[in-house]
């Protein structure tokens, strides 16, 4: 009986607080290839969360690194990685390669809806 009283508040709280749907999130495709992001640039929607999945055609180790966007992602030849990001405020955010900084670099423009 003691177990049953000390479940209640549980089984009373599912029915308060009913559990929240998670929402879908916008993946964004990149590959680095040749030491480059084809697309170099994406537009995503502002106020949401979003991932971006990179696929390494490079035979080098790469690093996905955003410091506006705070994440650093190491990738080996070969691989796909995926980066959640965002909520962005409306503006742009810069991306890039750390160990080819000069040559894969990218941005995202977070768009706001109109």
């Amino acid at each position: 009986m003691k177990r049953l009283f000390a479940a209640l508040p549980l089984l009373t709280g599912m029915y308060l607080f009913p559990p929240v749907q998670a929402q879908a999130q916008t993946v964004f495709h990149l590959t680095l290839k040749d030491h480059h992001f084809e697309p170099d640039h994406l537009s995503v929607p502002a106020g949401e969360r979003f991932i971006i999945e990179l696929e390494n055609q490079d035979s080098t180790t790469d690093e996905l690194e955003s410091y506006d966007m705070k994440f650093e992602k190491i990738i080996v030849p070969g691989s796909k990685i995926r980066v959640h990001a965002g909520p962005l405020h409306p503006g742009q955010y810069t991306f890039f390669d750390d160990y080819h900084p000069d040559q894969a670099k990218g941005t995202v423009t977070a768009e706001a809806k109109p």
